[in-house]
């Protein structure tokens, strides 16, 4: 039996609002769940960068002021 057999006989309204509303109820946590992993995720990534970015801006300051001769 196919979906399209199984949705043949029913009203436009049970097949774009019912069914989605009854799959986002029961994904609805691991969709949640998967955005908020991505979102975390994402938000490491730019605090690596940030993080590394500070870093090599210091140690060219700390390079380009050593070469001068300061010691």
């Amino acid at each position: 039996m196919a979906v399209r057999e199984i949705f043949a006989g029913v009203p436009w309204w049970v097949k774009w609002v019912v069914v989605p509303v009854i799959a986002l109820f029961v994904f609805g946590g691991l969709i949640v769940g998967i955005v908020s992993f991505l979102i975390s995720l994402l938000f490491k990534v730019l605090i690596l960068v940030a993080i590394v970015g500070a870093l090599l801006y210091v140690v060219r300051k700390f390079m380009s002021s050593k070469s001068r001769g300061d010691w």
